[in-house]
């Protein structure tokens, strides 16, 4: 086991949040979680796999859409307790709904109403060709 990685602060279910950065923009491109085996298997295998909280599974991205997140650096923040990971984002997807990012509802604070910000890049019916 890597050093740093004794230093975790692990939530109570043995999580960690993970930000998710792309390398060439710098833009924020979605949140996920890792357990010690998913953050093990990331870095072994120099691409991001996380842990589906809603699924309760290991979660490898980009096994359904294609759109893998390549590691690229790794970064612990002053607590121990969140990692950011800037990636290569195949195909410039990040978003299951199709969009660069996740971050894509932004609030406008003069209507307080959120505005779609991010355009759709491609549909999902044709990235999850066996979902409806």
């Amino acid at each position: 086991m890597n050093s740093w990685i004794t230093k975790i602060r692990w939530d109570s279910n043995g999580l960690l949040p993970v930000i998710v950065q792309d390398v060439i923009s710098n833009k924020i491109i979605m949140f996920a979680w890792m357990n010690l085996e998913t953050l093990e298997a990331s870095i072994r295998q120099k691409r991001a796999i996380y842990w589906s909280r809603s699924r309760n599974q290991v979660w490898l991205k980009g096994e359904k859409s294609g759109h893998y997140q390549n590691i690229k650096d790794m970064v612990l923040d002053c607590d121990n307790d969140v990692l950011l990971i800037k990636v290569e984002q195949e195909g410039g997807i990040a978003c299951h709904t199709g969009r660069e990012s996740c971050f894509y509802n932004k609030i406008n604070l003069k209507t307080n109403k959120i505005d779609d910000c991010e355009k759709i890049i491609k549909d999902p019916k044709e990235i999850y060709k066996d979902k409806k």
